[in-house]
């Protein structure tokens, strides 16, 4: 039977780096993975992820409309990949899913999560994640890390306060269920990190 996991966490912390290290560990168990990512994952829900990131140049993106778009591309995700995928009893590897909106909409926007939770509840209908790991580490190490990149989207413009307020928004919906949840110390070095990472997918393979 196939489980979904999620990987979570603020720009910086090294998603894709271990990302990647997640997959590959789970190949190397023999099982059968799918990678995707959020917002995207489909050809439709890439294009509405380039409208959510890239707009700001063009024209200002409103708060609820960064939402629903947010939510659009999710309904396309759900319902191409992610559940074909769980019904045929393959691994889903994630990066990011409904929790992105409570930490940046919610957390870093500042919209109310009771507003978020209709929306989780009429495109989800209680799917949930087995196992949601957030990389969790320092804001301003984590921005630090992403200094070199040359061009940053419309969110990793952001300032430190907002990536404060999403850290914030992700550790509290930790806090909320801890059986569901891991945290893992992204300021740790990568083998330690990986380490972890590790112990946590071996609890969900046995």
């Amino acid at each position: 039977m196939g489980k979904f996991i999620v990987l979570e966490g603020i720009e910086g912390v090294g998603k894709t780096t271990n990302m990647e290290f997640i997959c590959q560990y789970l190949s190397g168990k023999h099982l059968d993975v799918v990678r995707t990512r959020e917002p995207g994952g489909t050809v439709l829900s890439e294009k509405i992820r380039d409208i959510v990131l890239h707009t700001k140049d063009t024209e200002p993106l409103a708060v609820d409309a960064e939402l629903l778009l947010m939510f659009a591309a999710r309904a396309q995700h759900v319902a191409e990949v992610i559940i074909p995928a769980l019904t045929q009893g393959r691994w889903l590897v994630s990066d990011r899913f409904i929790d992105a909106s409570y930490a940046y909409q919610g957390g870093g926007r500042g919209i109310a999560y009771d507003r978020i939770a209709i929306l989780e509840h009429w495109v989800l209908n209680n799917l949930k994640p087995d196992r949601v790991i957030i990389l969790d580490a320092p804001v301003e190490l984590a921005l630090s890390r992403t200094r070199h990149r040359k061009v940053k989207d419309r969110i990793e413009q952001e300032q430190a306060d907002f990536f404060t307020r999403v850290r914030e928004a992700y550790l509290q919906r930790a806090q909320v269920d801890p059986a569901r949840y891991r945290i893992v110390d992204a300021a740790k070095p990568l083998s330690h990190i990986q380490e972890q990472l590790s112990t946590i997918l071996d609890e969900l393979i046995k």
